[in-house]
């Protein structure tokens, strides 16, 4: 299942959320070696602090973690402007309350590969893209932002997801850094169903596919 973990739910899922900064620090900072911030077996940031919302792919029980991505809005503190402002160009106004970043995207692919023999990594990281996508439009975003190396590109477009990359650049890593811009919209959404053969939204949120997108719901500082 798809959940949507808001600051004021944060103490009902402190396990799922433990297990999702313990799975960045194996990600990005043991298997990717970024230059990120570790706190024993955590991975967590200042932009943690700022009651950001998180995506949340978890067993049914919601007991076992699969993937999490985090959301924080433009309108706020971002690692896209605080961190990896060299990656687009000066004339993008990338802050707008429909806007929003999407960062440390990760999945567990040992415990998918455990409990799902049968999925990919790569189809494992597409549905939880879906999701994203499903979880933007159920809550008015209309854009989402990100940050990822360039060979990332081909799993975005096989996952139907349609972007704009807005440019990049070196000195972040081993690779360059792009940044992209990504259309949140029901006609995305329903290709990258189709792409994915996806019938039914893995979100259950927000009956979204019945009703209008609304301004945006998720909770900030």
């Amino acid at each position: 299942m798809y959940l949507l973990v808001q600051a004021h739910e944060f103490h009902r899922y402190t396990d799922l959320l433990d297990q999702s900064f313990r799975l960045r620090k194996r990600v990005f900072a043991d298997h990717l070696r970024w230059n990120v911030t570790v706190s024993g077996p955590y991975e967590r940031d200042r932009y943690d602090e700022l009651h950001p919302a998180y995506l949340i792919w978890c067993s049914d029980d919601r007991q076992v973690l699969y993937g999490s991505v985090r959301l924080m809005p433009t309108t706020g503190p971002t690692l896209l402007y605080d961190v990896f402002r060299e990656t687009f160009p000066n004339a993008c106004d990338l802050v707008a309350p429909g806007i929003w970043e999407g960062t440390r995207m990760c999945i567990d692919e040992e415990t998918v590969a455990r409990n799902f023999p049968d999925m990919r990594p790569d189809r494992a990281f597409c549905l939880l893209l879906l999701a994203l996508c499903e979880v933007a439009l159920d809550h008015g975003i209309d854009t989402l932002i990100s940050n990822y190396e360039p060979h990332m590109r081909r799993f975005y477009r096989r996952a139907g997801a349609e972007f704009d990359e807005l440019g990049r650049a070196d000195g972040y890593g081993r690779f360059a850094v792009c940044c992209g811009a990504f259309e949140v919209s029901k006609r995305v959404c329903s290709q990258m169903r189709l792409r994915l053969q996806i019938t039914q939204p893995l979100y259950a949120g927000r009956s979204f596919a019945t009703r209008e997108p609304e301004m945006p719901v998720l909770l900030t500082a």
